[in-house]
């Protein structure tokens, strides 16, 4: 039986980390195709299982969704290296994109740089709702609920959490009473030696993955201690008042009631980091979705670009740029280490429950939902980064983004059309694609300028 060598594994995970670009949409498509197309480490079902119990979580789904995969493959060691590196070299990049701003506030090239990246990132997102989509929506019950939750999201801005829920109840009413509407998928059961993918579904569940108590209780205290040890003594150091403190406090709590991915939470932070504690301006906000939107790692890293503005603001008697690196990392401590709490804690159990003919049709409705999810956020990001104005506008009790066609800019969409060609059409690989891209907003901005 085929099997994925640690260091093998670890050798992807760390080049992830560095191609994962398009926030949750991108990142989902790129380790689809690279996990279960390219490289049949795992099967589509699988894959579609970890999904959408990570898309249940609060927090960051893309790394939840690595970090799960990561452990099905090499235990807890697998998911460690996995949830890590996909994250690890966008705290780098971040880190000096916000040192960059606070301190010199000139990032042109790097404006130019990700104008290209944003292009190609509506490629990645649009494939990624044909071949996730192609693969999940097997039925015309699953057609209706993937269109529903597009339209609820789209037009009607129904809260994310409200459309999972909805879903994951007509996935158990539809198990129980129809489950064939729902089409669950055949088990890979038939491959040849070279195709077969290293999880799949006809095999018995590895020691690893089942559940007990001993294990539980164990992951619970460790995870709670490495999450507070180190953010408790920032907290005695400083003092309750100090900006680091507050961070710390504030993240971590938003790492537990931040369900319905990076977009639906941005509002919720923005508020906060704006409103109640002054870290930043409504504009430096969207400053920092912008770089977070095109750097590699996931969308939620606009948390890090706060947590440094925040801090360097108010460095309560630190060096600027010490306590901007401070808060930082504080930042992106108290919202990232929760994620394994929760894969770590959760798995084994959904593990356990994967045969389930109701769990299964419920967690295949919520699949088909992310697919219109998916849709909904490659249409308005796509509408964003092509049109210069998108207003919204109100139409029998709908609320629909409609772009101003003036403000169309055509270089963008040519080079979104040949970055999705060349990944679709001419099965190009997404590091070509990644790196063409910036190269091309990079040149087209020189010659705008």
């Amino acid at each position: 039986m085929r099997q994925v060598g640690f260091w093998e594994a670890f050798r992807f995970w760390l080049r992830l980390g560095f191609i994962n670009f398009g926030g949750p949409t991108g990142q989902i498509a790129v380790m689809h195709h690279e996990l279960v197309e390219r490289r049949r480490w795992i099967s589509n079902e699988r894959f579609l299982h970890a999904l959408s119990y990570s898309m249940l979580l609060p927090g960051p789904e893309a790394t939840q969704l690595a970090t799960y995969i990561g452990w099905l493959l090499h235990r807890t060691a697998g998911g460690l290296v996995a949830g890590v590196f996909f994250v690890l070299p966008a705290v780098f990049i971040m880190l000096g994109l916000s040192w960059l701003y606070a301190v010199h506030g000139e990032i042109f090239w790097v404006a130019a740089i990700f104008y290209g990246l944003r292009a190609g990132v509506i490629a990645i997102v649009a494939a990624a709702v044909l071949r996730i989509g192609g693969r999940a929506l097997r039925t015309p019950a699953m057609l209706v609920i993937a269109a529903a939750a597009f339209v609820a999201l789209f037009a009607f801005q129904v809260p994310f959490p409200a459309i999972v829920i909805g879903a994951g109840l007509v996935g158990l009413a539809g198990g129980r009473w129809r489950p064939q509407m729902f089409g669950a998928a055949p088990p890979d059961t038939v491959f040849s030696l070279k195709d077969a993918p290293v999880i799949r579904d006809d095999l018995p569940p590895p020691e690893h993955t089942r559940p007990s108590a001993r294990r539980a209780v164990l992951t619970l205290a460790v995870s709670l201690a490495v999450w507070w040890i180190p953010l408790m003594a920032v907290a005695v150091w400083r003092g309750a008042d100090d900006a680091l403190t507050r961070e710390a406090l504030f993240f971590s709590k938003a790492a537990l009631v931040t369900f319905g991915g990076a977009y639906a939470v941005l509002v919720y932070f923005a508020q906060a980091a704006v409103q109640q504690y002054g870290w930043l301006t409504p504009g430096e906000m969207l400053d920092g979705l912008g770089l977070a939107e095109s750097t590699p790692g996931p969308l939620i890293m606009v948390t890090q670009f706060v947590g440094f503005l925040g801090a360097f603001r108010h460095p309560g008697g630190l060096d600027p740029v010490l306590a901007g690196t401070l808060g930082a990392l504080v930042t992106v401590w108290a919202t990232f280490v929760p994620s394994f709490l929760f894969i770590f804690l959760g798995a084994p159990y959904v593990e356990r429950l994967r045969g389930n003919v109701t769990l299964g049709t419920a967690l295949a409705a919520i699949t088909a939902a992310v697919v219109g999810v998916i849709l909904n956020l490659a249409l308005w990001f796509g509408l964003h980064t092509l049109f210069a104005t998108v207003r919204e506008t109100a139409v029998l009790g709908m609320t629909l983004p409609v772009p101003r066609l003036s403000t169309l800019d055509r270089a963008a969409l040519l080079l979104a059309v040949a970055a999705f060609a060349a990944l679709w059409r001419f099965r190009v690989g997404i590091v070509p694609v990644v790196l063409g891209s910036a190269v091309v907003g990079l040149l087209v901005r020189l010659v705008r300028s």
